[in-house]
């Protein structure tokens, strides 16, 4: 072939490259909610948008993810026993590939209504953690597990009121968990390969909150929101680098961190919003700000519940306790604006943020999609449509509290019933 022609080979497979992406991991590739396909559309043509396919699943909370053409999914299912199940979806057809079931009976878990965390990928292996603690590590293709860990039994988990909830974090050859552990494991390394323990770290209850990792000047931290503290610890050994004590009131860290400009920020329903300055190589920081307000309703800055906030040029945008859509100055947490439109008011009410070019993408638990842009002058709604029906296993109003995957010009969803692929590709 001539130069000119592998040039333009090449140019192709970049330019499909950077037009699709698949969504691997809890909140995409980086675990920031950063969508970067092009090509989607911009506004929709109906109020109800009908799915490329469905399939049905059992109830439960976690998100699904998308790899190499496959989505994968884990459910809950009451039968003859109750059973917390790994599947594996054609991407295309929605035909199921593999399942894997295992018996699984929640003691002491509120909100039963199925498993919490998203199936990780990563290197040809899916990586499951249950709500009750079981860890599995599958071949990605054919379901075979390679190996298992009963972390419950094994760890002698203190068990949070909702159960074992943040997806583990993939960092070079180690698992990293927010498990719970007695005996100093509150965060635990593995060896992604065989599970065996690396190191263990921090007398915490877990909290919801999926782990982040940042790095800066080629060291790296793991940023870790507990039910007592937020840390950066090193992934490799798991040392403190920071520390900052802080009880959530009913355990209720559940926001994933998000990192902006050398800065980390989080927010509860109860306990407000805390922003934290990192220092030079991530390995010291110091409070900017904490806000909170006199109650759930009585709220100061951002109170969120599942959402995580999406900052944008120097402004935090988030959803408070009961469905306000507010933006703060990110500087100093003074509220610029409010709004009451985006979701319905209620307690706990939940919007997803996903960021795709200088458009918000947004999920509520309506089981509504909506285009917007945020900025310091206000919501701007550009188009809605309705992708799914909220179901009540998990609340009796009604709710779709998982996190949408957006994937190769598709948005895969799930409520207790179904998964669904509803194509978004500009016409």
């Amino acid at each position: 072939m001539n130069p000119k022609g592998l040039l333009l080979i090449i140019i192709i497979l970049i330019s499909i490259d950077c037009r699709a992406q698949d969504w691997p991991d809890w909140r995409g590739v980086n675990r920031d909610a950063v969508w970067s396909d092009t090509g989607v559309v911009k506004m929709f043509d109906s109020d109800v948008l009908q799915p490329e396919w469905s399939v049905p699943v059992g109830s439960g909370y976690s998100g699904p993810t998308v790899a190499k053409g496959k989505v994968y999914l884990t459910d809950l299912k009451n039968d003859s026993i109750q059973t917390e199940g790994i599947l594996c979806f054609d991407e295309k057809s929605g035909e199921k590939i593999w399942e894997q079931r295992y018996e699984c009976d929640y003691i002491s878990v509120g909100y039963p209504a199925g498993p919490r965390a998203s199936v990780v990928i990563n290197n040809g292996k899916a990586y499951s953690l249950g709500t009750m603690g079981n860890l599995y590590c599958l071949n990605a293709t054919t379901g075979k597990v390679i190996w298992d860990r009963d972390l419950n039994t094994e760890y002698e988990i203190r068990m949070p009121i909702w159960g074992i909830s943040a997806a583990p974090l993939i960092v070079d050859d180690k698992i990293i968990i927010q498990i719970s552990g007695s005996d100093n494991a509150g965060v635990i390394a593995l060896n992604k390969n065989n599970g065996k323990e690396i190191w263990r770290n921090l007398d915490d209850i877990a909290g919801y909150s999926a782990p982040v990792l940042i790095e800066k000047n080629n060291l790296k931290a793991v940023v870790v929101w507990t039910e007592n503290s937020l840390s950066g610890l090193s992934p490799e050994t798991g040392e403190v680098y920071w520390r900052f004590p802080w009880d959530v009131g009913s355990g209720m860290s559940i926001a994933t961190p998000v990192l902006f400009k050398d800065h980390i920020f989080v927010s509860a329903f109860y306990s407000g919003s805390l922003l934290v300055k990192l220092g030079e190589d991530y390995k010291s920081a110091e409070i900017v700000w904490q806000r909170s307000g006199e109650s759930e309703r009585k709220t100061d800055a951002l109170h969120c519940v599942m959402n995580t906030p999406v900052i944008l040029e120097d402004y935090i945008y988030g959803v408070d306790s009961y469905g306000e859509l507010r933006c703060l100055e990110f500087a100093t947490g003074d509220r610029i604006w409010e709004d009451l439109s985006a979701v319905k008011k209620g307690r706990w009410a939940n919007i997803h943020f996903v960021q795709n070019g200088n458009q918000t993408w947004m999920f509520n638990e309506h089981g509504e999609l909506i285009i917007s842009e945020l900025s310091p002058d206000g919501f701007k709604e550009i188009s809605r449509t309705k992708i799914i029906e909220p179901t009540r296993k998990q609340l009796p109003r009604g709710v779709t509290w998982s996190h949408p995957a957006f994937a190769n010009k598709h948005v895969f969803i799930r409520n207790d019933n179904e998964l669904v692929s509803v194509d978004l590709t500009q016409q």
